[in-house]
């Protein structure tokens, strides 16, 4: 798993770790059953406080992507775990709403966004299939 903090970032770093986990997974880069790093471990390994990675993890843990185990650590989901729920869903298109809202203001019509959508997803899948 490779993670790369951006500090000057206007995104938290927990969010930056958050955001590279599920995209590393939605990549097929990380399986389930498969256990992240320590939160000690990947802490050191960027250079951020622990309670940064512990964020992170709990974030993770919230949207139902990993689990927390006392003494196995934070283990992924399997898709069945991690079926999509209707509340979910709600909150993908509600974070969804200011992306979009910025590309129309910007001038981007409703093909263009769907363009971007469907790049970004085919993204993901190819290199869940070149895995």
């Amino acid at each position: 798993m490779y993670i790369q903090i951006e500090p000057q970032s206007d995104v938290p770093i927990y969010e930056q770790v958050t955001r590279q986990i599920i995209e590393g997974i939605a990549r097929g880069e990380m399986k389930p059953g498969e256990t992240l790093p320590s939160v000690r471990n990947l802490a050191a390994d960027l250079g951020v406080n622990m309670h940064t990675v512990n964020k992170s993890y709990h974030e993770l843990e919230e949207k139902g992507i990993i689990t927390i185990r006392a003494k196995s650590g934070a283990i992924i989901r399997s898709a069945e775990e991690r079926a999509l729920t209707p509340k979910q869903l709600q909150q993908i298109e509600k974070n969804l709403k200011p992306v979009v809202a910025e590309g129309m203001v910007l001038g981007a019509t409703a093909e263009q966004i769907e363009h971007m959508m469907k790049k970004v997803f085919a993204d993901l899948q190819i290199s869940v299939e070149g895995v």
